[in-house]
């Protein structure tokens, strides 16, 4: 987003921690910037704040009594070991989709004055003034709007320009005079054109995602706004629900459809989320994909190459930055987790991506939480490699959220950011040679130098033209903007697929050449100047190309012979691990075999025992037996001979025995 004047950082972060009430001397700040937004928004000021000047979180945890410093604390605690740059960064982001005009309400902070800019206007918008003709053409002169739409010219003539096709500058941006009901002014939404018609889907407006869609007749420039339904289900009397709102989704065009890719929503789930829209029925249907889908993320960049979807990077819901790669197959909905060698980009959102020749994706720009980049990635769809060619011509300068679209072997690129500032040039890279050039640059704060806006091509009646819709530079734009492309160029884009004539000068045309380290590169050759090469010149490259045929054909049988090596040590390597696994097999057998011999001791020993037990309990009832025994028998022994020696002593003393012994 553009930044507030010529502020940087870190003087515009502290421009805004203090509009929002942090930073002052007294603790109450804190509580006030609380009670300024909602409690989820100021928690989280609170936590960047803290990040970004006393650095990661290590005091110690309020008690459970403060609920409220407790919250504080877990969302200052919750940003780990965040750098202080992107704490700022991000501290200033938030608060700008919460309050995008608060560096206007601060006096030190006040808006530039307006820079002149040139651009054609036609009269119907409230801002311009009739244009004039110099008395010899029907195309109106440019004029000079500054940048609160006053005129700075004094004009004679009116022209009213209706429809696209009326366009009549080249190579310059045109504000389009539309009718209807403008868009809500929005950033990061989705766009596409289908049938000489522009679609407009979601977006975000003063961090509120938008979910409604609307279309631009490129016949006739007149909005109107679709009332779109969510299908539910397969059948025809399937349910209907709301669109859920969202922005960071891309919209691409498909036959008489369009898809709905990714995107942030309010309720983010775990994976992407792919939606059909149907012109014919005005309807939204959710698409069933088989595979691994990738996780859920916004600010990706989605390709169409052929029949497939090829999304890159993005930012997931987390606000982490990604750079996987994968592909939705359209013919079968099946995604697929591409796995690329070489170095591929470090992690981003908000870049621009192109496909040339349907077989190269091409990756530009783009940022992380604390710097913008402006490297140039290449992946080979066919060998899938990332490389870092070298870019020619006037490389541009680091952005993120600017807005691409390619017309034959060129690719436009208009707006984006760096942190300080919109970017004002609309720059062209020619795919083939990977030369940069500046196209057309306008001035002051205008739509144009944006982020998250979207730019189409569309070839209308004949011509080619560029549109751009929306963006965010310090206020939301609804504007609509085109840019018709010279014949120059148009003719040199679209004699790529068209024979080579005598007639044609200076037609590029691709040529692939073989480098010594095998990797494969395209290069333009000038098929005028092509002709005029020697004989002597072709014999060098064919022998070169021969040498090189040779070294690689060598190369290839060492690699031959080492692989036929290895899989002979591998087949060793194999048998002998047969023979260990069928010993080691045996000795698993022997091992169970004596463990159930020890087992089945066991048993007999616990029986033995138990058999000692009951032989020693029965030794002693035999014992105690033979003691009753033995006693008994004394009794009986004392009782008899007492009877004995009663009878004796009684004759002695004459005492009459008993009758009762008789």
């Amino acid at each position: 987003m553009a930044s507030p004047g010529s502020i940087a950082y870190p003087d515009r972060f502290y421009a805004a921690a203090a509009y929002a009430g942090f930073g002052a001397a007294s603790p109450a700040s804190s509580s006030a910037a609380i009670s300024r937004f909602q409690n989820d928004v100021a928690l989280l000021l609170y936590g960047l704040y803290q990040q970004a000047t006393a650095g990661p979180c290590n005091v110690p945890k309020p008690r459970a009594w403060s609920p409220v410093e407790q919250s504080k604390w877990t969302s200052w605690h919750g940003l780990g070991n965040m750098p202080s740059t992107e704490a700022m960064r991000l501290f200033v982001k938030i608060l700008e989709e919460e309050d995008p005009g608060w560096y206007s309400r601060v006096p030190e902070f006040n808006p530039q004055p307006v820079v002149d800019i040139e651009m054609h206007k036609p009269k119907e918008e409230a801002n311009t003034v009739p244009a004039s003709t110099n008395g010899t053409s029907s195309i109106p002169e440019p004029k000079t709007i500054s940048e609160n739409g006053s005129s700075m010219e004094t004009q004679d003539k009116v022209v009213i320009l209706e429809g696209l096709s009326t366009v009549s500058a080249h190579e310059e941006w045109t504000a389009l005079s539309v009718s209807g009901q403008r868009p809500k002014p929005r950033y990061e939404h989705g766009a596409t054109i289908l049938q000489d018609k522009m679609y407009i889907f979601g977006g975000n407006h003063n961090g509120r995602y938008l979910s409604d869609l609307q279309v631009l007749d490129l016949k006739s420039l007149t909005w109107s706004k679709i009332d779109a339904k969510l299908q539910e289900g397969m059948s025809d009397s399937a349910k209907t629900a709301q669109v859920s709102p969202c922005a960071g989704h891309s919209l691409i065009s498909c036959g008489n459809k369009f898809f709905s890719v990714a995107g942030h929503t309010k309720d983010p789930s775990d994976s992407i989320t792919v939606k059909e829209f149907d012109p014919h029925t005005c309807t939204w249907s959710i698409v069933r994909t088989y595979g691994k889908p990738p996780v859920s993320r916004g600010g990706q960049s989605v390709t169409l190459v052929g029949r497939t979807l090829v999304v890159f990077g993005g930012e997931d819901a987390k606000r982490g930055l990604l750079n996987d790669l994968h592909i939705l197959d359209l013919e079968t909905m099946t995604w697929d987790d591409v796995d690329a060698i070489g170095t591929p980009p470090a992690p981003r959102s908000d870049h621009a991506a192109a496909c040339h020749a349907g077989r190269y994706l091409l990756i530009f720009g783009g940022g992380s939480h604390a710097t913008c980049f402006n490297d140039l990635h290449v992946l080979d769809l066919e060998t899938m490699e990332w490389s870092r060619p070298k870019q020619q011509g006037l490389i541009p300068s680091p952005r993120a959220g600017h807005a691409g679209a390619t017309v034959g072997e060129n690719w436009y690129i208009v707006g984006g950011g760096n942190n300080k500032s919109g970017v004002s040039e609309t720059l062209v890279l020619n795919m083939s040679t990977l030369a940069w050039s500046v196209v057309s640059t306008v001035e002051g704060r205008v739509p144009l130098a944006s982020e998250g806006m979207t730019l189409l091509y569309s070839n209308y009646s004949g011509e080619d033209y560029l549109i751009s819709f929306g963006g965010y530079n310090g206020r939301y734009s609804n504007e609509v903007y085109a840019f018709k492309l010279s014949v120059k160029l148009d003719l040199q884009s679209s004699t790529k697929d068209q024979p080579i004539s005598d007639s044609t000068s200076r037609v590029l045309e691709p040529e692939v050449e073989i480098s010594q380290d095998g990797k494969i590169r395209e290069i333009a050759v000038d098929n005028a100047d092509s002709k005029n090469r020697s004989d002597e010149a072709n014999e060098q490259l064919l022998a070169a190309l021969k040498a090189e045929k040779e070294e690689l054909e060598a190369t290839l049988n060492r690699e031959g012979l080492q692989t036929v090596q290895l899989k002979e040590e591998i087949t060793e390597a194999e048998a002998r691990n047969t023979e260990l696994t069928k010993e080691l097999q045996a000795v698993r057998g022997q091992l169970a075999a004596e463990q159930s011999r020890c087992f089945k001791l066991e048993v007999d020993v616990a029986e033995l025992r138990q058999k000692l037990q009951s032989l020693d309990a029965l030794e002693r009832e035999v014992e105690l037996l033979r003691r009753q025994k033995a006693a008994s028998e004394q009794a009986a022994l004392d009782a008899k001979q007492k009877q004995g020696s009663g009878g004796v002593w009684g004759w002695l003393v004459g005492t009459p025995p008993d009758d009762s012994d008789s």
